[in-house]
């Protein structure tokens, strides 16, 4: 069985390795690393940083492109020892190292998909509960605590910019910021409705009920990108804020609540004791939450042109989460599913953002 695998892992690197020209990309990084020699380059330090960041990235591909094929290349060398002379220490050494390159590889596949504009991009992730109450409610603090847990497998950072708790229990609302190497690109995929279908434990009768939240998902940007916002479209509220689980953060009105007239768009933070600095991070907020409005009007004016259809919204619903009368997560853009629920609420998302990652690209690609 293994070697049928390793023989997988063998076909498919070099099949990675063609996603992209390395010789160009040697050459990109030495055309690079000469603009970062010359005098004055970190006169503009934010370009400076850009393509320092860019040059970074590059050198990272090749490193791990060429790691992953000397760890294929032992594996190869380990088969033949043990087709030869088995031996027990060799093999459990060889499964061990076979493991970490099934994962490694599967990672850098995934990486590869990641070429959107913002993918590399830290993300900012809204939930909202749908109608239902309580119910609805605590489905949100679930996928709240979903998500930390899968940031906290890759090693992000979550802040909790907004917090609003549910009268009952569960949360009416919440804003988090995962920062990290490729956040956005990966719970791009997250945006959209989930379904829950399970036994509540708020129902004495013990009945089944189904409860909706919607995830939305957009890039952090930074300054560079120029979204123009007139102060006098804005109604800016401040009040006191409460963190996840009900606890005080602030006794003083420290959190802001933004409101974009024109567009009813409203965002606001508690993350800072400062309201200065709540009212930085709504305003970011609000530049993303009106430059996607922007792009989608873009793409939707360009799908009609080209006569396309084009589902770019996110209230449509993308996977259902069924705990009763079985238990099942199924996406339902790419039909991935797994049985293992309590993995998906403990974080196991990645086959299901590389799922996703594979399903766009084929629509892109189509055979």
């Amino acid at each position: 069985m293994q070697n049928t695998q390793l023989a997988r892992c063998v076909t498919n690197l070099p099949a990675l390795g063609g996603r992209f020209d390395f010789d160009a990309l040697n050459e990109s990084i030495s055309v690079n690393e000469g603009q970062m020699a010359e005098p004055g380059f970190w006169d503009d330090p934010q370009q400076a940083q850009k393509l320092i960041d860019a040059t970074n990235d590059m050198k990272k591909k090749v490193e791990e492109f060429k790691t992953l094929s000397d760890q294929v290349d032992d594996l190869e060398v380990a088969v033949e020892l043990l087709s030869d002379e088995p031996d027990a220490d060799m093999q459990a050494e060889f499964d061990q190292n076979f493991t970490k390159a099934q994962a490694a590889l599967r990672q850098y596949r995934l990486n590869l998909l990641l070429n959107q504009k913002y993918d590399h991009n830290n993300a900012l992730l809204e939930i909202h509960p749908g109608a239902g109450g309580t119910e609805s409610q605590d489905w949100g603090s679930m996928l709240m605590r979903m998500y930390q847990r899968w940031a906290d497998q890759h090693n992000f950072k979550v802040t909790i910019l907004d917090y609003q708790p549910g009268e009952v229990a569960g949360l009416s609302s919440a804003t988090l910021l995962i920062a990290g190497h490729n956040a956005y690109g990966y719970l791009r995929s997250e945006k959209g409705v989930h379904r829950l279908v399970r036994i509540s434990p708020f129902d004495s009768a013990g009945r089944r009920h189904t409860s909706f939240a919607s995830v939305d998902v957009l890039p952090e940007l930074d300054d560079s990108v120029d979204v123009e916002i007139n102060p006098a479209d804005l109604k800016v509220d401040v009040y006191r804020a409460s963190g996840a689980g009900g606890q005080h953060v602030n006794k003083t009105s420290s959190a802001v609540r933004i409101t974009h007239l024109p567009t009813g768009i409203v965002t606001q933070s508690q993350a800072q004791r400062s309201q200065l600095q709540n009212r930085q991070t709504a305003l970011a907020m609000l530049r993303a939450k009106l430059y996607e409005r922007e792009e989608e009007k873009k793409a939707k004016e360009k799908a009609a042109l080209e006569g396309d259809q084009l589902d770019i919204g996110w209230g449509s619903q993308i996977r259902s989460y069924v705990f009763h009368p079985y238990t099942m997560v199924k996406d339902h853009r790419t039909n991935y599913e797994t049985s293992q629920g309590q993995a998906v609420m403990d974080g196991d998302l990645d086959p299901f953002i590389d799922a996703f990652l594979q399903w766009k690209l084929s629509q892109k690609n189509p055979d």
